[in-house]
């Protein structure tokens, strides 16, 4: 990555920023780490705040309907202090994922919709710029990627992924949001849509056919077998929804 100039209004004394992720493909449950390095422009600033994000794309439907990035973990340096006139300061920071981190990527394909990154901000003078943000892959679960792949195999098309605020109803969630997984039904459903919820802990795995059905929970030993997993997914999906 190069250094992006921050608070472009101070002109020549702008401090610049770089962000050095140790990887960009990462998993739920994993630690992201990276180097943050700050670099003063030409004249001594105070720094008020100094904080790295971890944002995702969220979705919110009222009156109107939005999309925004929304911080799930912030970690925040120790701040104010000076920043000298060409100083160069660098800090490591890690990140750890959540289990229930919202997913950018399954069966290696990217999720439509899905979006995730580190943020770095600075504040000078009340002012707050957001401007250096690099792009995360969080790639599903094996689990994840079974229970998908089943579906697939059983006809159901992916259309797109959106992360909401609050808690779905009938869920197990520790997180303030949930992530729901559009997919089509096969025709031989009979039915149009399901908005799959995949509720991961660190040994098992919820399934939500959304938040009305019954949920399965497969600890992630019982989803190794794609056969066994695939029928008994079809299986249980048909209960759900009363098809024959």
């Amino acid at each position: 990555m190069a250094f992006r100039k921050f608070l472009s209004s101070l002109g020549i004394n702008a401090p610049e920023v770089e962000t050095v992720l140790d990887r960009t493909v990462v998993r739920p449950g994993e630690s992201l780490t990276a180097n943050i390095t700050v670099r003063g422009g030409g004249a001594d600033v105070e720094i008020e705040r100094f904080a790295v994000e971890l944002v995702v794309r969220f979705e919110s439907h009222g009156e109107t309907e939005a999309r925004y990035l929304n911080p799930i973990f912030t970690y925040t340096f120790d701040a104010p202090f000076v920043l000298r006139a060409g100083e160069t300061r660098t800090e490591k920071v890690a990140l750890e994922l959540p289990w229930e981190m919202p997913l950018t990527h399954a069966l290696g394909r990217p999720l439509t919709g899905a979006y995730s990154a580190v943020r770095t901000l600075l504040a000078i003078d009340g002012a707050v710029d957001r401007g250096d943000v690099d792009p995360v892959e969080v790639h599903a679960l094996p689990a994840q990627d079974a229970v998908l792949r089943a579906l697939e195999e059983l006809g159901f098309r992916r259309v797109e992924a959106e992360v909401k605020p609050g808690h779905a109803h009938g869920t197990r969630q520790s997180a303030d949001w949930w992530q729901e997984i559009e997919h089509r039904f096969p025709a031989a459903y009979g039915l149009k849509d399901v908005e799959l919820l995949l509720v991961a802990r660190e040994s098992d795995l919820d399934v939500h056919p959304g938040t009305s059905a019954k949920r399965l929970t497969l600890p992630y030993e019982e989803t190794t077998d794609h056969a066994v997993l695939t029928t008994r997914l079809d299986r249980y999906l048909r209960e759900q929804f009363g098809v024959r």
